[in-house]
């Protein structure tokens, strides 16, 4: 019995033990099982996930797909147009949208928009007659809309835009009249004429550069000659004040004369950067040869408004005023010249006829003063100032006033003109000889009998073959001229004399300002 206890004992024992042991085999088996079937329905999960996802995705495609056919057709039906699928504007007509430039489903890759040509032109491409906000050709967006203004496209150049009277590209007048047409009917009103007989001339001749003029004196400050394009000129410096030097040094001015000179002045740093020329005249009233006192005078004061170095047409807003100022009886005269071109050489002409005053600025007469107080005797004090760069000047020529013309051809049989002019070397008539042209011009229809041999002279500068050449063509030039201006050609001939003829020495300036000439012979 107690045999069977302890056998039952020991078999529960064992049971109990294997049990536990065959537990832990059950019990992983079971886990691994389990972890098995949850990563197969996990996996089974997510493929069914993704499966419904594909499936519901491409059932949203194939609606929007069908959504849209249905838009584009029920627009075109409701509304003449198509809706983009793009920006979903609506009432598109063309094959492009008119919102954001979108092309039209279904529509062929050659085919472009056929819009109306009252639409607006894309001004990255040219694209005309588009419609909407963006360009059918480029995509660009449409110009925001500008307030109207009085604006004008040049019928010249095709300028758009310009605001003056004159085309801001190529000068041309409102009206079409060309820049160049412009000028030659402003210098063919001009009537100045230059003095006969030189008594100062400055061509700057063998000045050497950075050297102050051999010709002139200095009253205050600095100048010296450099070079623009190629030329000697007087650089002005800021505050400085120079005259010429002649033999009396103050006292040679006489009751007729003219004072011409070229004038260049600089325009830079925005607009900030330029000064005001001084031309003045000085006299003692009891004759005696010393400065005296200040008379008159002109000043060329520049101003610029709007200016930027970036904008090409800045010289649009570039005006000289010229305030011209006598201490007889208080005379205080001002004219402003507008679309003045900076940084360009001009012209200035100065008369005085004993009682009269007249100044030219290029073509525009600035200043006419016709009863003043004019001493015999006196001088010219040319002053720059406010300024940061120089002012240059050049070609200054002082002459005495001339007989009248047909005066001088009865006496003489001939008359002697320094008043046409020409670049150096050169056969082209200077603007500025348009006055003495007039002249001439009225003297012929005035007197239609006469007939004239127009000689051309030179100084003996370079040799005598070119000199004679030059002579030649310069004389023909002025021939052409008045055949142009109505004269007719049997009553006119030319003939080049060169150097052959001198009337002056050739040694000094004048001299030879006076050998270069034009002669009128009567036949």
């Amino acid at each position: 019995m107690k045999r069977l206890i302890v056998l039952a004992l020991a078999t529960l024992c064992f049971s109990f033990v294997a049990n536990a042991q065959i537990g832990n085999l059950i019990r992983n088996k079971v886990n691994q099982k389990v972890e098995e079937g949850v990563n197969k329905a996990v996996d089974k999960a997510v493929d069914n996930a993704i499966d419904k996802t594909f499936e519901n995705t491409q059932k949203a495609i194939e609606k929007d797909r069908n959504d849209n056919s249905k838009s584009v057709s029920d627009d075109t039906h409701d509304h003449g147009g198509w809706t983009c699928p793009a920006c979903g504007a609506k009432g598109n007509t063309g094959n492009f949208c008119k919102e954001c430039a979108a092309k039209k489903p279904g529509a062929s890759s050659q085919e472009t928009n056929t819009a109306s040509e009252s639409g607006w032109t894309c001004p990255a491409c040219g694209h005309a007659g588009n419609q909407g906000k963006f360009c059918n050709e480029c995509g660009a967006k449409k110009p925001e809309a500008t307030a109207a203004d009085d604006s004008w496209t040049c019928p010249q150049c095709g300028h758009k835009g310009n605001k003056g009277k004159f085309c801001d590209e190529c000068g041309a007048k409102r009206d079409g009249t060309k820049q160049n047409e412009r000028a030659q009917s402003e210098w063919n009103k001009f009537d100045f004429v230059p003095g006969d007989e030189v008594i100062f001339y400055d061509q700057l001749e063998g000045e050497q550069l950075g050297e102050f003029p051999s010709k002139w004196e200095l009253i205050d400050g600095e100048c010296e000659i450099q070079r623009s394009n190629g030329e000697n000129v007087i650089a002005l410096m800021p505050h400085c004040n120079i005259m010429p030097l002649m033999k009396t040094t103050w006292n040679y001015l006489p009751e007729v004369y003219t004072v011409e000179f070229d004038y260049y002045d600089f325009v830079e740093n925005e607009g900030e950067d330029f000064g005001d020329l001084h031309l003045s005249f000085y006299a003692n009233p009891e004759g005696k040869n010393d400065r005296g006192g200040w008379l008159w005078g002109f000043t060329f004061d520049n101003f610029v408004e709007n200016y930027t170095l970036k904008d090409q047409n800045f010289y649009k807003d570039f005006h000289t005023t010229v305030w011209a100022t006598t201490t007889d009886k208080g005379v205080d005269n001002t004219n402003r010249i507008e679309r003045v071109e900076p940084n360009k050489w001009h012209h200035i002409s100065v008369s005085v006829n004993k009682r009269a005053i007249k100044v030219y600025f290029d073509q525009t007469r600035v200043f006419n003063l016709p009863n003043y107080k004019n001493p015999n005797g006196g001088h010219i004090e040319f002053t720059y100032d406010f300024c940061r760069t120089p002012a240059y000047i050049r070609n200054v020529r002082i002459a005495k006033g001339a007989v009248p013309l047909y005066d001088r051809m009865m006496t003489d049989g001939k008359f002697i003109t320094y008043g046409i002019t020409f670049d150096v070397g050169k056969s082209v008539i200077k603007p500025e000889s348009m006055g003495e042209i007039n002249r001439i011009v009225q003297l012929m229809n005035d007197n239609p009998e006469l007939k004239f041999e127009v000689q051309g002279h030179t100084d003996n500068t370079g040799n005598a073959a070119s000199n004679q050449t030059l002579s030649e063509a310069r004389a023909k030039a002025i021939v052409d001229k008045l055949v142009e201006m109505g004269i007719s050609a049997d009553r006119l001939t030319s003939v080049g004399k060169g150097q052959t003829s001198p009337i002056a020495d050739n040694s000094t300036e004048e001299g030879k300002a006076k050998n270069r000439r034009v002669e009128f012979v009567k036949k």
